[in-house]
């Protein structure tokens, strides 16, 4: 059973920064491809980030240069820093874990961020 808890998340002023961490409760963290989604209201999830069991990362072009996903594989847990954000970053964004091997995906709950003056 794998279980993800996002935190972090709140409300920002445009040009602001925050922090995600998704804490991770499975056995071997290191050998999921870890990913960041979101989702606004009335639209569909999106990837935002991702990241590989060798560090290898991926972004969205609308995150290019102000995201920086992270992967501490001692503590079990994944960031998100965002800085220079958006209000068109307002969203809900989920920890995803993928595991390659079963092809199989967990989610955690959502956090929510808002940016807004």
């Amino acid at each position: 059973q794998v279980q993800l808890v996002e935190s972090g998340g709140g409300l920002v002023q445009p040009g602001g920064s925050l922090r995600l961490s998704c804490a991770a409760s499975v056995s071997i963290f290191a050998i999921y491809t870890m990913g960041w989604y979101h989702q606004a209201p009335g639209k569909q999830r999106e990837l935002v980030a991702s990241i590989t069991p060798g560090g290898s990362t991926n972004y969205a072009d609308f995150v290019k240069g102000r995201f920086t996903i992270s992967r501490d594989n001692a503590k079990n847990t994944l960031y998100l820093q965002m800085n220079n954000l958006k209000p068109e970053d307002t969203a809900v964004y989920y920890c995803n874990a993928h595991l390659r091997a079963l092809n199989r995906d967990y989610w955690g709950q959502g956090t929510q961020v808002t940016v807004s003056s």
